[in-house]
């Protein structure tokens, strides 16, 4: 009758292996620049988790693809989002936060040695929320939001105010760590992740998309006004 031979749940485990062997072979495809090697290695020096190699990917393919000439970064991290930012968008200016003074020096050095003219770079040491204020509204193609991730709704207000109508916010991580989809998980930030994600999703004013690369990316598109 077209049954299984398999013991019970055996199909179950068969489709959760075959993901899980999509997603590994989707984390290792990417080659990376020497750059964002020395970059990721020396953000795990520093204890900084920076994005995956498939996030790094997808960051380059959607600085592309938005055609960004003006992308904003809230957590410059070392900088290996934003060399994946700038990686294929040779015209684009990154404006990039960071609230810790030593990153951000780390990540000074790391884009000199990538060869990123520095007349394309804005570097600002600072709180975000303290910072984003201060910025130009509707002016940014694309904006990253990488940080605390207690802050996360703050900082999506912001970079909604700030991104152009048909821009890009980018938000890694979106699975904390598979907490998100799992009930039992009550934390701060966590929450902040779900009530994102059910507030973009019945937003008339946003296209979501959310993607299982790396730890989760959400991508929201600014809709016209």
């Amino acid at each position: 009758m077209g049954g299984s031979d398999g013991p019970p749940g055996s199909g179950t485990e068969e489709i959760v292996s075959k993901l899980e062997r999509n997603w590994q072979y989707a984390e290792q495809y990417p080659g990376e620049t020497e750059a964002l090697v020395r970059a990721r290695r020396l953000s795990l020096e520093l204890g900084i988790e920076p994005v995956s190699r498939s996030v790094s990917a997808q960051l380059s393919g959607v600085a592309v693809l938005s055609r960004a000439q003006a992308i904003c970064e809230i957590g410059t991290g070392v900088g290996v989002s934003g060399l994946s930012l700038l990686r294929y968008a040779d015209q684009a200016t990154l404006t990039s936060i960071e609230v810790e003074a030593e990153h951000l020096r780390e990540a000074k050095g790391i884009f000199a040695s990538a060869g990123i003219a520095a007349s394309r770079l804005r570097l600002v040491e600072g709180d975000a929320l303290h910072v984003l204020p201060r910025l130009n509204l509707a002016s940014y193609d694309l904006v990253l939001i990488d940080a605390n991730p207690a802050q996360l709704l703050e900082y999506f207000e912001h970079a909604l105010g700030i991104v152009r109508p048909g821009g890009c916010i980018v938000v890694p991580g979106a699975f904390s760590h598979g907490r998100v989809p799992d009930p039992a998980a009550r934390d701060e930030a966590t929450q902040s992740m779900r009530d994102l994600l059910s507030l973009v999703a019945e937003s008339p004013a946003i296209a979501p998309m959310l993607s299982p690369a790396g730890d989760g990316v959400l991508t929201l598109v600014r809709l016209d006004d």
